[in-house]
C-alpha cells in the first residue's frame, strides 16, 4: 500500500513538472530588423525562434559608442515582442504584437524581450 502511495506521488509530481513551463521554451516564428553597419552598409537581420523572457541584445547594435541602433523592427513571432531604445533591455520600450507587429525606421532599438 505504502509503495503503491509513493508511486502516486512521484508521477504526479513528475506531471507537474513536466507541465510547467521551462526557460528554454522560444518564441516560434522570426524577429527581424534592420541596421546600418559601420561602413554604411544597411543589413537585415533575423532572429528564428528567438528565447522567451530573455533580453536579447540585437546583434550589430549592442554598443551605442561604436554603433547606431537598429530600426525597422518586424515581428513574426507568436509572441508580444517588447523592444528597447538601449541594450539589456533598458531605456524607453515599445511593443509589437505578435504575428506581424511593425514600426518604421522612426522606431530605434538595441535588445528585445518576448512574451
Amino acid at each position: 500500500m505504502r509503495l503503491r502511495t509513493t508511486a502516486a506521488a512521484a508521477l504526479g509530481a513528475l506531471a507537474l513538472v513536466v507541465s510547467l513551463p521551462g526557460s528554454a521554451s522560444a518564441a516560434e516564428g522570426e524577429f527581424a530588423y534592420t541596421y546600418t553597419t559601420p561602413l554604411g552598409h544597411r543589413q537585415a537581420v533575423a532572429l528564428l525562434a528567438p528565447p522567451s523572457r530573455d533580453c536579447v541584445t540585437l546583434p550589430g547594435v549592442a554598443d551605442p559608442n561604436t554603433s547606431d541602433p537598429a530600426d525597422k523592427p518586424w515581428n513574426n513571432t507568436d509572441a508580444t515582442a517588447t523592444v528597447f531604445t538601449g541594450p539589456d533591455c533598458t531605456g524607453d520600450h515599445y511593443t509589437l504584437r505578435p504575428n506581424g507587429g511593425n514600426a518604421s525606421s522612426r522606431l530605434k532599438l538595441r535588445s528585445v524581450v518576448f512574451s
